[in-house]
């Protein structure tokens, strides 16, 4: 056989195969939101099926690299959020989002609780232009469930900073610190009631 028919051939088949096969199912997606007190929030989305991962971070201000204390201050400009990658074939965008505006009270200004201040305001910080768009969705449905107006940020991602390492995975390292044990535990057995997240 000569050798271009045989090229020809080998192409053709290769093209079939790639053709045939499913997508790599290990690809995945990141989100970025913040609902107050990153401990809380990481605690509620990381038990969803299909968060491969939740980071605790910054974003959203204007001082680089910034640390935990100068977050605290307010000064910064950056809100405490959480960056989760999730495999969009087991879990949507959307339903992440679903259970985002369920796991905080998204109508209160710069405040969850008792944390105060622009680090803790609800906000989307949006990956591309299709979380852009699933994001307005996403707060238009939400607002059925509060009778009050929904005051969430939507915004296109600057940059995300991670925090420090004491603040990863906070709340299953901590069950029984303080501000865990009477305002994340309560809040993650509520949402199991409500079958919002699963029982862990």
């Amino acid at each position: 056989m000569h050798v271009r028919p045989l090229i020809a051939l080998l192409t053709f088949f290769t093209a079939m195969t790639l053709q045939a096969a499913p997508k790599s199912a290990s690809s995945t997606e990141l989100a970025t939101v913040g609902g107050g007190c990153f401990w809380c929030t990481e605690a509620v989305l990381e038990r969803l099926p299909g968060v491969k991962t939740v980071t605790s971070g910054y974003a959203g201000g204007q001082t680089a690299n910034p640390t935990y204390e100068e977050v605290c201050t307010g000064r910064t400009g950056h809100a405490e959020v959480i960056q989760v990658e999730f495999d969009p074939v087991v879990i949507s965008y959307e339903k992440i989002l679903e259970v985002f505006f369920e796991a905080h009270d998204p109508t209160t200004l710069n405040r969850q609780g008792a944390d105060e201040g622009t680090q803790y305001r609800s906000v989307i910080f949006y990956h591309n232009e299709g979380q852009h768009q699933a994001a307005i969705r996403a707060k238009l449905a939400a607002q059925s469930l509060w009778p009050d107006p929904i005051v969430t940020e939507i915004a296109p991602l600057p940059r995300f900073y991670a925090a420090e390492k004491y603040h990863q995975d906070y709340f299953r390292n901590n069950p029984n610190q303080g501000y865990c044990s009477f305002v994340i535990k309560p809040k993650v057995k509520k949402l199991e009631q409500k079958g919002v997240i699963p029982k862990g």
